[in-house]
């Protein structure tokens, strides 16, 4: 069984997976057998890595578009590695291929590891220059992060369904879908104007 692993640090609005979706299917992977997620590659614990790790079976195949999709985090690849000797699968990292259904040979090993550590410290340095960044745009006086919310922020259609809701004519879920805004804000927006 071929599998494929996508993932991008961002949610759907910021970034896409589905350039990687589609590199995987090309690879020979099939929805049924792509997971992807919305994840740091430096977070250990990512829950649909888990259920592909869970998945796969002896003489599988796990693809990613690049090693840096799979993890960010050269102590997470040596562990997927070893997970790949241990279930005698293939890896298939961009045109990478670690063929654990033999022995492994220690060039190929080592290369691995070393795009492992290419891709932390791409990272890093990524990191290290946002928050260099920040800390200009702070000296120059500038806010950091997302503006804060007044009442005056608020958009009409939240007016306009309010006074159903106060009456009890609707329920928070239903507010929240009439006025198109998530749970979250419609509960923000009703902290701020009720105080």
């Amino acid at each position: 069984m071929i599998y494929g692993y996508a993932r991008c640090s961002t949610n759907d609005q910021l970034q896409d997976v589905h350039r990687q979706v589609r590199e995987l299917k090309h690879k020979g992977a099939k929805d049924e057998t792509i997971y992807y997620e919305y994840e740091s590659g430096m977070k250990s614990d990512r829950p649909e890595l888990n259920k592909l790790l869970k998945a796969v079976n002896l003489g599988d195949t796990i693809i990613a578009t690049e090693p840096s999709r799979m993890t960010r985090s050269t102590k997470q690849l040596c562990e997927i590695i070893e997970f790949a000797k241990e279930k005698h699968i293939r890896l298939v990292l961009g045109t990478f291929v670690v063929d654990c259904t033999k022995e492994l040979d220690p060039m190929t090993e080592g290369m691995l590891k070393m795009m492992g550590v290419f891709s932390e410290l791409e990272r890093n340095m990524i990191s290290q220059r946002v928050k260099s960044g920040m800390n200009n745009a702070r000296a120059k006086g500038k806010s950091i992060g997302r503006p804060k919310t007044t009442a005056d922020d608020i958009p009409n259609i939240f007016y306009r369904h309010y006074p159903k809701y106060k009456n009890g004519e609707i329920n928070k879920k239903e507010f929240s879908r009439l006025c198109d805004l998530s749970y979250p804000t419609i509960y923000k927006y009703l902290k701020m104007v009720e105080g």
